[in-house]
C-alpha cells in the first residue's frame, strides 16, 4: 500500500486545480474527501480516496477565465522588464476581437491571478494564453505536458535536407538532448516547426545550431487551440470546449 499523500498534491495530480489553488480551496472549506469537507492544510490521504469540490467550489472554478492574445513583437509575456510592456496590457475593451464567440464581458476581477501559460519571447509573436485556471495551465505547461506547439519560422541561410533532419532529431541544448520535433520547409525562407517542449529561445537556438538565422517567429497553435483569425494585438476569451486535448481524469480504482 502506498503512503498517504497531501490533499493538495492529490488534487493537482488529478487535474482538479494547481496545488496553490488547492490550498486556497481547502482553507475555504470547499473540498470534500469521501463526502466529508476537509479544511485543514497538509492533511494526507490514500491515493484511492474520492475528491470533489462543493457546489460553491465548482462555481468558483467556473468563473475563472482563460484568454488568448495574438501577441505582437515587443511585448513580454509576463511581468514588465527592461521598460517593455507586458502582454496583459493588451487586454482592453478596445482590443477585444470581434471573433470572440463567448458571452463574457471584461471585468476587473478577471485580471486577478491571470498569468501566462507558457512564454513567448519578446522578439516573437502569435498565440499567447493567459489563464486564472490552474487546470488549464497544467495541461499547457505542466512537467508532463506533451502538447504540440506549432510555429511558423522565417530564416536566413541554406535550408538543406541535412538541416531539416538535424532540426527534427539529434540536437542538444544545455547539455540535454531535445525531444523529437516535426519540421517542414514551406518555402526557401520559411519553416513549420512543431515542438513538444519549450526551452528558453529553443527554436532560435536550434536554428543557430544548424547555421540558420531566425528573422521571424510566430506561434500559431498549442494542442488543439489555434490562433485562427485573431488579429495581431487583439484578444478573446477561450471556451472550455476548445481544450479538446483535455481528457477527463480517471480516479484510481480501490484495491480489493
Amino acid at each position: 500500500m502506498s503512503d498517504p499523500v497531501r490533499l493538495s498534491k492529490l488534487m493537482s495530480q488529478r487535474g482538479l486545480c494547481s496545488r496553490r489553488e488547492a490550498d486556497r480551496l481547502i482553507e475555504q472549506g470547499l473540498v470534500k474527501v469521501d463526502g466529508e469537507v476537509v479544511s485543514t492544510l497538509g492533511t494526507k490521504f490514500p491515493e484511492s480516496v474520492s475528491i470533489e469540490l462543493t457546489q460553491q467550489g465548482q462555481a468558483q472554478q467556473a468563473e475563472r477565465v482563460t484568454i488568448m492574445i495574438n501577441k505582437p513583437v515587443g511585448y513580454v509575456s509576463g511581468q514588465a522588464e527592461d521598460g517593455y510592456i507586458p502582454a496583459v496590457r493588451l487586454i482592453t475593451a478596445e482590443t477585444h476581437s470581434q471573433t470572440d464567440a463567448s458571452s463574457k464581458q471584461l471585468k476587473p476581477s478577471m485580471f486577478r491571478g491571470l498569468a501566462p501559460a507558457g512564454r513567448l519571447d519578446i522578439d516573437s509573436q502569435g498565440l499567447l494564453v493567459l489563464t486564472q485556471d490552474g487546470r488549464i495551465a497544467k495541461q499547457l505547461i505542466g512537467a508532463d505536458s506533451e502538447l504540440e506547439k506549432e510555429y511558423l519560422v522565417r530564416v536566413q541561410g541554406d535550408v538543406t535536407p541535412a538541416c531539416i533532419e538535424k532540426l527534427c532529431f539529434g540536437l542538444r541544448l544545455d547539455g540535454k538532448p531535445l525531444k523529437r520535433a516535426k519540421v517542414r520547409q514551406i518555402n526557401p525562407e520559411q519553416l513549420q516547426i512543431i515542438l513538444r517542449e519549450g526551452k528558453k529561445r529553443q527554436i532560435r537556438r536550434m536554428c543557430e545550431a544548424v547555421g540558420l538565422h531566425v528573422t521571424g517567429l510566430k506561434r500559431v497553435r498549442i494542442g488543439e487551440l489555434r490562433l485562427g483569425r485573431l488579429e495581431e494585438g487583439q484578444w478573446r476569451f477561450v471556451k472550455p470546449s476548445e481544450f479538446k486535448h483535455r481528457a477527463p481524469h480517471k480516479r484510481p480504482t480501490r484495491k480489493r
